[in-house]
């Protein structure tokens, strides 16, 4: 199963694309050093806060439907006692970032070992390591590392190395380090570390001509460390295809700062995959005074207690509609990532002329939860409705939808609640739920999500719920 963390970083995974992509094909080529390296930076960490927002909120008003909790299951598989799936998605994740992870430490003990091994001289407010051998020189935190021989003859490479320690670099080496271990998965992360790194090099050799270095000598000492003396010799952390890239920039024209304009074409983009990635999401809200809602009309329904022929739904009881919303209902795969489940209340109306309008929440869980119950209601088809005198009239009905998850229940049915009549008695007595007349069947109800029962019978019941209740009248708090 997909879990949150995983959409998230996919989300993640697909604005760095776009942004890499964009940089790749639009920016690489610009001498703007400083400005591209801060813009890579800026943009990696705003593509990890843009999936953390959401878009497309549907304000629906208060809505809701009903729904028996004996049928309306909603899960994602079959119902049963099995153990959950192992998470094999998250476990190929997980290796690949332990691999990547393990990879940076050994490259950080490497790096920890050849400064321990060499003669450590103060520098400029760093630490500069000689080493007898002959190895490539680099730059780390506040430490510069390089062989006693380059020190000695090439005064040009001890400079190069500075401008990487005033520059900081090595804080945007740790920082797309990070990024590419959670991102392992994304080659444009990869290649856009290592255009990181090479806007580095531009950065240094800019800073060292402007100290007034000659640049005709600065790119033949390159290519000399590049190439080196023997024709196997270990190249000094300089391929050739880099190499050139860096004396072409060092000879390109610098380009003008309204290009740095261009990121703006990346904000409707980006907008526009922020939409599609977010799902629409419902938001329910109480209608305001004076609003006119669809459908609404100035005739109250009558309530379904006190109908005298009641609705049907395809020519049976209210346990069709139940089960007919159970092979509607979807579970949302955010809800079930995030392990929501419970009780939708909901109300609505079965017009004169059959239609289910007018859908109410009266009692919330999520509004993901709340919005797949509003959808499928909406969608029901027409009822026989409701007759008074004969005349079709509108009809109030309460039910509720149960939301839950896979393998929080046991595999057999849940059990219910029953009623013993007392000898004589020749009706049901009348069942409130939290607080509102129940019309369904006491057996609907999952003693599951009972908290407490209290009944009332004979004068008790009919002095506070009148002639009605001379059956008794049986009094139901579900758990919060």
């Amino acid at each position: 199963m997909m879990t949150p963390f995983l959409l998230y970083l996919l989300r993640a995974s697909l604005y760095l694309a776009i942004f890499y992509a964009f940089y790749l094909l639009v920016m690489r080529r610009t001498t703007l050093f400083r400005f591209n390296r801060i813009a890579l930076l800026l943009g990696t960490v705003l593509c990890h806060l843009l999936p953390l927002l959401r878009l497309r909120v549907v304000i629906l008003p208060q809505v809701s439907f009903p729904v028996s909790p004996e049928t309306l299951e909603a899960v994602g598989e079959p119902a049963g006692a099995s153990a959950p799936a192992f998470p094999w998605l998250m476990a190929v994740y997980a290796a690949g970032l332990l691999a990547v992870l393990a990879l940076c430490l050994v490259s950080a003990a490497r790096t920890v070992r050849l400064i321990r091994l060499g003669t450590a001289l103060p520098c400029e407010g760093c630490r500069l390591t000689l080493l007898e051998q002959d190895l490539p020189s680099f730059s780390w935190g506040r430490h510069v590392v390089m062989s006693r021989a380059d020190y000695e003859r090439y005064p040009a490479i001890l400079a190069h190395e500075l401008q990487h320690i005033r520059c900081r670099h090595s804080l945007d080496v740790l920082l797309m380090s990070a990024v590419c271990a959670l991102h392992w998965f994304n080659p444009l992360v990869w290649i856009a570390r290592a255009e990181l790194k090479l806007l580095h090099e531009y950065e240094a050799d800019e800073g060292l001509i402007r100290q007034g270095i000659d640049a005709t000598s600065y790119q033949l000492l390159l290519v000399r460390k590049a190439v080196g003396e023997q024709r196997f010799s270990l190249a000094n952390g300089f391929d050739h295809a880099k190499l050139k890239q860096r004396i072409t920039m060092m000879q390109h024209t610098p380009t003008s700062g309204w290009m740095s304009l261009a990121y703006a074409a990346l904000l409707p983009l980006l907008a526009g995959t922020m939409f599609l990635c977010n799902p629409a999401r419902a938001e329910i809200r109480p209608a305001t005074p004076g609003e006119t809602a669809l459908f609404q009309d100035d005739d109250p329904p009558v309530p379904y207690s006190q109908i005298e022929k009641k609705p049907t739904f395809q020519g049976e009881d209210a346990s069709t509609f139940a089960r007919w919303v159970a092979q509607h209902l979807s579970y949302p795969a955010e809800a079930k990532a995030d392990g929501l489940q419970g009780r939708v209340m909901v109300s609505f109306d079965i017009c004169e002329d059959g239609a289910v309008r007018n859908v109410r929440v009266l009692r919330s869980v999520h509004e993901t939860l709340d919005a797949e119950a509003v959808r499928v209601i909406s969608s029901s088809p027409k009822w026989e409705p409701g007759e008074q005198g004969r005349k079709p009239v509108k009809v109030s009905y309460t039910f509720p939808v149960i939301f839950k998850l896979n393998g929080d229940e046991p595999a057999t049915a849940p059990s219910t609640i029953t009623i013993r009549k007392a000898d004589g008695a020749d009706g049901d007595p009348i069942i409130y739920l939290d607080g509102e007349k129940f019309s369904g069947k006491i057996s609907d109800i999952d003693v599951s999500t009972v908290q407490s029962m209290e009944v009332l019978k004979d004068a008790a019941a009919i002095e506070k719920y009148g002639e009605e209740a001379k059956n008794g009248v049986i009094l139901i708090k579900t758990k919060k």
